[in-house]
C-alpha cells in the first residue's frame, strides 16, 4: 500500500471512530485531550464535534495552521510524556493520541508511557482513541467499526478498577 492510501486510512479511520463516539463523549463531564496536535486537523474536527467542551492540545511545539491552533490557555508545549503528568487524576472524557511514527522502534518507546498516560488522564467510562494500541488494564478495547480496518486505529473505554 502506498504511503498516500495509508495515511487516507489513518485519517478515515480516526474520524470515523470519533464521530461515532460523539455522542458517548457529549454525555460525559470533562476535557477533551488531544496528543499530538500536528497541523491541527483533528484538533478542529474535536472542536466540531464538542463546540461546547475545552479542547486542550499537546505537542512538543505549536506548529499548526493559525485557524487550528487552539489559544494559549488550551495548548500545552513540551514533550507529551512529561506535559500530560499534570492531566493525571481523571477527568478528561475523552483523550485521542496520533502520536505514532511508524517505526516500531520509536513507538515501542512511546507505548512504554501512552498506555499508563491516558488511562491515568481518563475518567472513568472515558474514552481513548489512539493510532496505536493502549494496552492497559483500565482500559476496554471496543469492538472495531466496519469502516475500519483491523489495527488501523484503536478504540477504548476507562473502566473503574480497584
Amino acid at each position: 500500500m502506498s504511503r498516500l492510501d495509508s495515511f487516507i486510512r489513518r485519517l478515515s479511520a480516526q474520524r470515523d471512530i470519533l464521530n461515532e463516539i460523539r455522542d458517548q463523549v457529549a454525555a460525559l463531564p470533562g476535557d477533551i485531550l488531544e496528543l499530538g496536535l500536528g497541523n491541527g486537523r483533528t484538533f478542529d474536527h474535536l472542536r466540531e464535534l464538542f463546540p461546547d467542551r475545552r479542547v486542550i492540545a499537546f505537542d512538543r511545539m505549536a506548529r499548526s495552521f493559525q485557524a487550528s491552533t487552539p489559544d494559549p490557555s488550551n495548548m500545552v508545549v513540551g514533550e507529551i510524556r512529561d506535559t500530560i503528568l499534570d492531566f493525571m487524576g481523571g477527568n478528561a472524557a475523552l483523550v485521542h493520541a496520533d502520536i505514532g511514527t511508524g517505526h516500531d522502534d520509536l513507538d515501542a518507546i512511546t507505548l512504554t508511557w501512552l498506555p499508563d498516560s491516558v488511562a491515568g488522564a481518563l475518567a472513568p467510562g472515558g474514552f481513548a482513541v489512539s493510532g496505536l494500541p493502549l494496552e492497559h488494564p483500565k482500559l476496554v478495547a471496543l469492538p472495531g467499526l466496519d469502516s475500519v480496518p483491523s489495527g488501523r486505529y484503536f478504540h477504548y473505554r476507562r473502566i473503574a478498577v480497584s
